[in-house]
């Protein structure tokens, strides 16, 4: 018996949301061939522990794929690579800014990968694909991830959805979407009018509206999970993203609750490790 479990186990993957939000975010995928982190945006030692919730050891990574160079996405990159030695992934311009304004510190040249924008990726048993995104960092990029016919869509930190991105982020089975902020809560909040304006331009974030319309865009009959992501700890409540997502899909006519589950995640305790 245990030897028909352990072959069912090899199909797919397994993932975990380590942490997602404004002030941090990482997310831990698995084959039986490889186990890489998309960002790293808190401390090594907070990455550490956020794995430790899930029973695995940053010892064990065989890369970082990075999004962009923004803090919140690669705070403990640089720590975790002098560490672990594991390989580090970005494509040409972000290498060029993190390089030049030394964000990283001192990484060997050897760990140093290129994964450029718009390509794909064969990492083992896993094929990654990488899309543009519209965000103020230099040429942001997120990942759908592939093996077996199953795929998991991340998109967080743009500030529109194109029809492009659709269609490269359709019908997964799994996705980690943006659902930043509310946008009268922003309105309303403490932050300075440039601030409010970088947020809610084409190169900011998604409002919960806008994930909500992009999941009703692109979801299929192979979506089964959609996850709120990158939620502000100022300009939002997780319980109205939630609900703002359930409703838009709702009254689009899909089967929320039957054909498929929104799940929230949270800024710093890790989704439990999942299969696909």
């Amino acid at each position: 018996m245990g030897d028909v479990i352990e072959m069912t186990s090899d199909l797919g993957f397994k993932y975990s949301i380590l942490a997602s939000g404004s002030t941090g975010n990482s997310f831990y995928l698995e084959t039986p061939e490889k186990k890489i982190l998309v960002d790293a945006g808190l401390s090594g030692k907070k990455i550490t522990s956020l794995l430790a919730e899930i029973d695995r050891d940053p010892s064990d990574l065989d890369a970082i794929l990075v999004t962009h160079e923004h803090k919140d996405h690669i705070h403990g990159v640089g720590v975790l690579a002098r560490k672990y030695g594991m390989d580090i992934y970005a494509n040409e311009n972000t290498w060029q800014i993190m390089d030049s304004k030394n964000m990283l510190g001192k990484i060997d040249n050897s760990q140093k990968h290129v994964f450029s924008r718009d390509k794909l990726l064969t990492f083992g048993d896993l094929d990654i694909e990488s899309f543009g995104v519209s965000h103020d960092a230099i040429d942001p990029q997120f990942y759908r991830f592939m093996k077996d016919g199953k795929s998991f869509v991340m998109l967080t930190d743009t500030g529109y959805v194109s029809d492009r991105m659709a269609g490269i982020i359709e019908n997964a089975d799994g996705y980690l979407i943006e659902s930043n902020h509310d946008v009268e809560i922003l309105r309303a909040g403490s932050y300075p009018w440039s601030t409010k304006q970088r947020i809610l331009s084409d190169q900011g974030h998604l409002c919960n509206e806008d994930g909500a319309d992009a999941m009703i865009r692109t979801i299929g009959n192979k979506t089964k999970k959609i996850y709120l992501g990158h939620l502000s700890k100022e300009n939002n409540i997780k319980e109205l993203a939630h609900m703002t997502m359930e409703n838009q899909l709702a009254r689009a006519d899909f089967g929320v609750g039957t054909d498929f589950k929104v799940y929230d995640t949270s800024p710093d305790t890790a989704t439990p490790l999942t299969d696909i």
